[in-house]
């Protein structure tokens, strides 16, 4: 089956040689992503504004793929600290509202002190969807 490498110019990818996302059939995985802004390689020190530009950097890949984030079928989230997460439960519901994955959340160190939360999905094409 033919897979299809998005890239988001991020340092990260090039480095340590992975895909924002990869699509195979009719499935987008895309990677664990974080809140860096790609063209500047900045990041944010505040969780929420964190989440945001992650999700912003993740539709971004999804559309490129042919997809959007409310094709979002399951979602992980992974942050450092646990208090963490409710704080970012709007700007959740606000991306991914309308798909309502399936989710989990993992408590976990990242690779990077900077990070305060990496998110990772599975999402369908829109034709089949």
């Amino acid at each position: 089956m033919a897979r299809q490498r998005i890239n988001s110019g991020s340092t990260f990818e090039r480095d340590i040689a992975y895909s924002r996302a990869v699509v195979v059939g009719d499935t987008i995985f895309v990677s664990g992503t974080t809140g860096f802004d790609y063209s500047s390689m900045t990041i944010q020190d505040d969780v929420v504004a964190q989440c945001e530009q992650t999700l912003k950097n993740i539709g971004a890949a999804l559309v490129e793929a042919g997809s959007s984030l409310a094709d979002v079928v399951r979602v992980h989230y992974i942050l450092p600290d646990a208090a963490d997460f409710a704080p970012c439960w709007p700007v959740l519901r606000q991306y991914l509202g309308e798909a309502r994955p399936a989710a989990t959340m993992f408590v976990a160190g990242l690779s990077d002190p900077r990070m305060k939360i990496e998110i990772e999905v599975t999402a369908v094409l829109r034709s089949a969807g």
